[in-house]
């Protein structure tokens, strides 16, 4: 049995790895895909497994349908025939369920029922906690994501044959930019040289970054993606469609989005200014 490896610090784990964003920035797993990861041979008996963490979840009065979405795939055949095939869209929640009704005995599952109620607890303080961080902690917060979603990104663009990881991310740029290279981002902002424009961006600006960051990586995964020349093409198409998104929905283009006054570089020096003086005087009031 293959392990399923959990990994703290920036690596991503195994199920962060086959999550999926969708248009609203809501996250989500392909049960097929979870089917693989869980170590189920059978469709059939993991099935079982999804039904009675639907009933679990009707046994809890929560609404079976936001949780387990009905897709239906077609998959071609052999000489050219096709047939559907059922699936599910599954939430955090769903995922949770199924990891709870699944064989214990098996590894996979174990994990991913500690992965799945962790994550589960961390999502729900997070929503009931992030509308109180200030407008500075909601920007560490989101750039710590980008952080972690661009350490993803190019683990599975290296895989899709990037080299020139510079040239690389100034695709998915310019779709988003219309346009704009980095180093334009730069100058329009009024940075000074090689200083980090994610450093410099508020919330909005980051998050739309960051749906740019997880859209390009399921489709390079998904498209099976393994030449430069088609990542970078990739990387501006959906850089592209994050924008015409946010054109379509009314909101605030990212080239449009405030700068703020502070990078969050120097409000990392602040802070630890800030820590240090703490420190001296608390060593000195207990004296």
């Amino acid at each position: 049995m293959n392990k399923i490896e959990i990994v703290k610090g920036e690596n991503i784990t195994t199920f962060e790895n086959i999550k999926h964003i969708n248009e609203y920035g809501n996250e989500y797993w392909i049960a097929r895909e979870l089917q693989v990861v869980l170590n189920y041979k059978e469709w059939r008996k993991f099935e079982g497994v999804i039904n009675k963490a639907k009933n679990a979840c009707i046994n809890s009065n929560i609404n079976v349908s936001e949780h387990f979405v009905d897709i239906d795939k077609t998959i071609k055949m052999p000489k050219g025939a096709t047939k559907v095939i059922g699936d599910y869209e599954l939430s955090r929640y769903a995922c949770y369920l199924i990891a709870q009704n699944g064989d214990s005995r098996k590894e996979s599952i174990a994990l991913a029922q500690t992965y799945f109620a962790i994550q589960t607890r961390k999502q729900e303080i997070l929503e009931e906690e992030y509308d109180k961080l200030s407008e500075d902690e909601k920007r560490f917060y989101q750039r710590n994501l980008t952080k972690k979603g661009n350490y993803s990104l190019n683990q599975t663009a290296k895989n899709a044959g990037v080299k020139n990881f510079d040239r690389f991310h100034n695709y998915g740029y310019k779709g988003l930019y219309n346009g704009e290279t980095a180093d334009d981002i730069a100058k329009r902002k009024g940075l000074r040289y090689r200083e980090d424009i994610l450093d410099n961006m508020d919330e909005d600006e980051l998050i739309a970054n960051l749906f740019r960051i997880n859209q390009t990586k399921q489709k390079l995964l998904k498209d099976n993606v393994k030449t430069e020349i088609n990542a970078n093409k990739t990387h501006y198409e959906v850089g592209k469609e994050v924008r015409n998104t946010i054109e379509k929905l009314g909101g605030v283009l990212p080239e449009n989005c405030p700068t703020p006054k502070k990078s969050l570089k120097e409000l990392s020096k602040e802070r630890k200014k800030l820590q240090i003086e703490s420190e001296k005087k608390n060593k000195i009031d207990t004296k």
